[in-house]
């Protein structure tokens, strides 16, 4: 418990999670760091930033996309379907309008676990644990594979009896194999009781963004962790056995609850979905 009497927490931290920091090699949350705008990033990160901006020179907006997409979802979740709890897995490095500040100016009371096993992450989780007195903000060192021990050690925040937001953001796209991806997704969902909801963000492969294709491949012979591109079509299978909302899953940059935005494509789709 903090001095100021918000409940805030770091489990599983490792003091010594600076060590195991690669700075000789771009990684994707600093990469993605420095397209937002950021200072958590090396000179390595801003080449191979550079680099893939010049094979997609969209990227940029790829990003802010998906960071729209998060606040837009989050916000709708507790103003309009009324969710008090949510669980953000794949955090990345801590930005503005992260989940708890959304969540937390709609409903104070929001109590938000935040999952990531980055160790560049996890130095910088205690900028993420400044949430409301009312409500509770905790930083789990965890795999997204370990689903056992997150739903273990988000229980001590969250009450499973009750609707969750399971916020799974450009994470599922570094598990490399179809079907472990989407067991992972099913075996969260399946500990979530009615009314909670998931809100998804994904790259895509799509034959009419052949730069997206070059900068993905560029990544993944020079950058760490690799990733995953997926079509719309294998998006959408995420949200098997869930009332997808309006609009579908759609480019992050046109989504918005009930309708899509005019706006360009960019290479994250997302999507938000009921559990009944």
């Amino acid at each position: 418990m903090s001095s100021d009497g918000r409940d805030q927490d770091v489990h599983g931290a490792d003091e010594n999670a600076h060590l195991r920091i690669d700075t000789s090699r771009p990684h994707t949350a600093r990469v993605w760091n420095y397209w937002l705008g950021g200072k958590d990033n090396y000179e390595v990160d801003r080449e191979t930033g550079d680099q893939i901006r010049r094979l997609h020179p969209g990227i940029g907006e790829y990003a802010r996309a998906d960071r729209r997409f998060l606040g837009e979802a989050v916000s709708y979740l507790a103003r309009e379907a009324g969710i008090r709890q949510f669980l953000d897995i794949g955090t990345g490095l801590p930005t503005a309008d992260n989940t708890h500040e959304v969540a937390q100016r709609v409903a104070p009371e929001s109590r938000v676990v935040y999952v990531d096993n980055d160790p560049i992450v996890l130095v910088h989780a205690q900028a993420l644990l400044t949430g409301t007195r009312e409500g509770s903000t905790h930083y789990l060192d965890c795999d997204l594979r370990d689903v056992d021990t997150i739903l273990e050690r988000a229980a001590e925040t969250l009450d499973f009896g009750r609707p969750v937001g399971l916020i799974l953001l450009g994470v599922v796209i570094f598990v490399e194999d179809d079907e472990e991806s989407y067991g992972i997704v099913r075996r969260l969902l399946d500990a979530l009781p009615s009314g909670s909801h998931l809100a998804l963000s994904h790259t895509v492969t799509s034959p009419g963004m052949p730069d997206v294709d070059d900068a993905v491949a560029f990544w993944n012979a020079n950058g760490t962790p690799k990733l995953t591109q997926r079509t719309p079509e294998q998006i959408e299978r995420y949200f098997d056995g869930l009332e997808l909302l309006e609009p579908g899953v759609v480019s992050c940059s046109r989504w918005q609850p009930g309708s899509s935005l005019d706006a360009p494509d960019v290479a994250m789709f997302g999507g938000v979905g009921r559990k009944p």
